[in-house]
């Protein structure tokens, strides 16, 4: 059986480290923790875990720091956390089977990472991390932000989920000023950050300069597929929030030049639609949406209410305005089915149960 060690680089975490090594301690056979300059409880928490706490200065460089972390561990493989991360009981019973059961010719372990949930706490943002990795391969974390390590050799996908949750909120500044800076000191960015540091801008309201950012990211050749469908998608809802809708469609169409059609754009493109009031088009759009199919495993984000509740909702309204009621309230109906809690779909509920009610009552007279 190989065995493992957890990394993790935190700072001031003593609201939910504890949470995130609570759910690994029976799993990992040594945790890591690499100290970035806490001033509070963190390392009084982690060193109930672990005696292996090391400080490291803060350099701007979240990739340093993890590379750091790597450099301490000695076990078959490394996977690594943040502090705001947790595994739940039934994915830690997935995991500690998948250590047990794990054929050491595997280099990379890519598993989904869970950022944005619902209401009932369920994952609506998805997308597959590069979680667990072999040591003796000596992988390099790259990026100051948003840092990353390029899967390489026998990469297996497997459904153990890392859920994403923040108690508290921190500098929502921090990315972008990580950026400027490297900017500011003539450091050239590399095509992931460029697509992320335009990201950032978007995040930020700074819309024109977001586009200029995203631009510059299109004009380098070595760009990921899904980064480019991405960049599509943020790149047109800059363009919405300036309201040029028509330049926000070109993008959104644009992303078909790299693969099939994504459940996301499709959804984007039919909302400009609706925008427009061109309800038709929109109706095609959402369908479209229906059709595409979730492929998680292609890297990419995954918003996972646009492969279904999202487009029946947005259906229920376009056959509103078009007058179809008795088209809308069966879509709304579908998107009950997947939340049937949703306040939307219960206060549209509601609204069709008297428009069909006051349609039957004229029909009788």
């Amino acid at each position: 059986m190989p065995t493992m060690s957890l990394c993790m680089i935190v700072r001031n975490e003593e609201d939910v480290l504890g949470r995130c090594l609570a759910c690994m301690k029976e799993i990992a056979d040594e945790i890591i923790i690499v100290d970035t300059g806490s001033i509070d409880k963190t390392k009084e928490i982690a060193a109930a875990y672990t005696d292996k706490i090391y400080d490291f200065i803060w350099i701007d460089d979240f990739a340093a720091a993890r590379n750091f972390s790597f450099s301490k561990a000695v076990m078959d493989y490394i996977m690594w956390l943040d502090a705001d991360d947790y595994i739940d009981i039934e994915n830690q019973h997935k995991l500690l089977a998948l250590k047990n059961s794990l054929d050491q010719k595997t280099d990379v372990v890519m598993m989904p990472y869970h950022v944005a949930f619902d209401q009932n706490d369920t994952p609506t943002f998805s997308y597959y991390r590069e979680r667990l990795l072999k040591r003796s391969q000596q992988f390099v974390w790259n990026g100051a932000v948003h840092e990353a390590i390029t899967p390489q050799g026998v990469i297996v996908y497997s459904e153990v989920a890392v859920r994403h949750k923040k108690c508290k909120v921190n500098d929502p500044n921090r990315n972008l000023k990580i950026f400027q800076k490297l900017l500011q000191e003539g450091k050239a960015l590399d095509t992931r950050q460029k697509y992320y540091y335009a990201r950032e801008l978007y995040y930020h309201q700074q819309y024109s300069e977001a586009i200029d950012a995203f631009q510059d990211f299109f004009a380098s050749p070595d760009r990921w597929i899904e980064n480019s469908i991405g960049a599509c998608l943020d790149l047109a809802r800059c363009y919405e929030q300036l309201g040029e809708k028509d330049k926000a469609l070109r993008s959104l169409f644009e992303s078909f030049l790299y693969d099939r059609p994504r459940a996301e754009i499709c959804c984007e493109i039919g909302f400009v639609k609706m925008q427009k009031k061109q309800y038709e088009q929109a109706i095609f759009w959402y369908e479209c949406a229906l059709d595409c199919g979730e492929n998680a495993q292609n890297g990419g984000f995954s918003s996972i209410d646009c492969f279904g509740f999202i487009p029946y909702m947005q259906l229920c309204v376009c056959y509103d305005q078009l007058g179809e009621y008795t088209k809308a309230c069966e879509c709304n109906e579908k998107a009950g089915e997947r939340k049937p809690d949703n306040e939307n779909y219960l206060a549209n509920k509601r609204y069709f149960q008297n428009k069909l009610r006051e349609i039957a009552n004229k029909e009788e007279v």
